[in-house]
């Protein structure tokens, strides 16, 4: 189609050059008649660019059919609140409108937010007797400390709306938010799933853990998702207990893509069991939202899933995952890397990484320390901060 228009302004060039060569006796004519055929020119121009849009438009309307109805949550945190195996309609509400509060506020939505805000504090006093009651007699004092943290939490924001002080709304509902976390995890009295027996004997977190990675450029801190891949978070925390990750440099790094590093010195690719001689290898681990238990031993892509949105998505900065042989996606060991979210390469909820590796964590303090990471730079120590009881070998 573009030649077509270049063609047409060549006719249009040539047609002038030719009546330049003629006998013109009348100056005005010859004007009119080259208007003429300029407008012609530009017509049948804006006529093959307007049949070049919308042969575009029908070739891309397809794949815009197949974007996401709502934006990727880029959010760690958001992200981990979500996975809890929980099921509070309650707390549910109370986190989620929580959520949306900062955008709120920097759209200056006040009456929805005045609303909201009331809304949450009614329901945390009406329910508190019931939220208690549904844990178990052990956790019932956790529940009640951590749902007055929580109730106090929600005085100073309900001020701050009542101000219109948009710039503290974001910092208020994000410190509520750490307390509705603690009593959406209080809710977990025991692990949801057995893993499957033939990955029995290796180790896996049943919960959640803290691990600092302390690096030359600085420290980060992941939370390592034992919940949703028990698995692979166990034998991340498990190798990182060993001191297996101490003075290893990043081995492959793209600045705006990953990081990866824990691959040993020496021959092996991966941790080595002193008891077996053998390398010790983790499956993929990945759930969908659907299911208790996540799918083991297939990429997303071989179940037919691609697509797919897994519970622990590759849509934050900082996304931590297992890293494996392109061939064996059930022979990762020791190599983890660290995915630097750029929007423009990797749209969150349309990469080919969900389901095709295994997620079990994401960093959530101490991102700036992965912006000045670079490949050859060394991990000084990785240690396991909290958690550390969730692990069994």
């Amino acid at each position: 189609m573009a030649n077509l228009v270049l063609g047409a302004m060549l006719n249009l060039n040539l047609n002038r050059n030719l009546e330049r060569s003629s006998d013109r006796p009348n100056h005005q004519t010859d004007l009119n008649f080259q208007r003429s055929l300029w407008f012609k020119g530009m017509k049948f121009a804006i006529a093959c660019l307007l049949v070049t849009c919308l042969s575009m438009i029908s070739a891309i309307a397809p794949s815009m059919a197949a974007l996401p109805t709502k934006s990727a949550i880029k959010d760690p945190r958001i992200i981990l609140r979500n996975a809890l195996p929980i099921d509070s309609e309650v707390l549910r509400d109370v986190q989620h409108t929580l959520e949306q509060m900062p955008r709120q506020a920097n759209l200056k939505r006040w009456s929805s937010l005045k609303k909201d805000i009331e809304t949450i504090a009614q329901s945390l006093t009406q329910n508190q007797s019931q939220l208690i009651a549904e844990v178990s007699s052990d956790r019932q004092g956790l529940v009640t400390e951590h749902l007055a943290s929580l109730t106090t939490a929600i005085v100073p924001l309900q001020e701050a709306i009542a101000i219109k002080d948009r710039n503290s709304v974001k910092a208020l509902s994000e410190k509520a938010l750490d307390y509705v976390g603690l009593v959406e995890a209080d809710f977990i009295q025991t692990f949801p799933f057995e893993v499957p027996a033939k990955y029995a004997n290796l180790p896996q977190l049943k919960g959640r853990a803290l691990v600092e990675l302390s690096t030359e450029k600085g420290n980060a801190t992941i939370t390592v998702d034992g919940y949703n891949a028990p698995i692979n978070a166990g034998q991340f925390v498990d190798l990182v207990q060993k001191g297996f990750y101490d003075g290893l440099t990043f081995t492959r790094a793209d600045e705006n893509y990953y990081l990866q590093t824990g691959d040993p010195n020496g021959a092996a690719d991966g941790y080595i069991d002193p008891k077996t001689k053998k390398y010790r290898t983790v499956p993929i681990e990945v759930r969908l939202p659907d299911q208790k238990v996540p799918t083991y031993g297939k990429t997303f892509e071989e179940q037919g899933l691609s697509g797919t949105i897994p519970v622990l998505p590759f849509a934050a900065f900082g996304t931590v995952a297992m890293a494996h042989p392109n061939d064996d996606a059930n022979a990762g060991s020791s190599q983890f890397f660290i995915y630097l979210f750029e929007s423009e390469l990797t749209p969150a909820g349309l990469n080919l990484l969900d389901g095709n590796y295994t997620v079990f964590g994401y960093v959530t303090d101490g991102k700036e320390t992965l912006d000045k990471l670079r490949l050859g730079d060394k991990v000084l120590s990785a240690r396991v901060i909290s958690g550390a009881e969730n692990l069994t070998n």
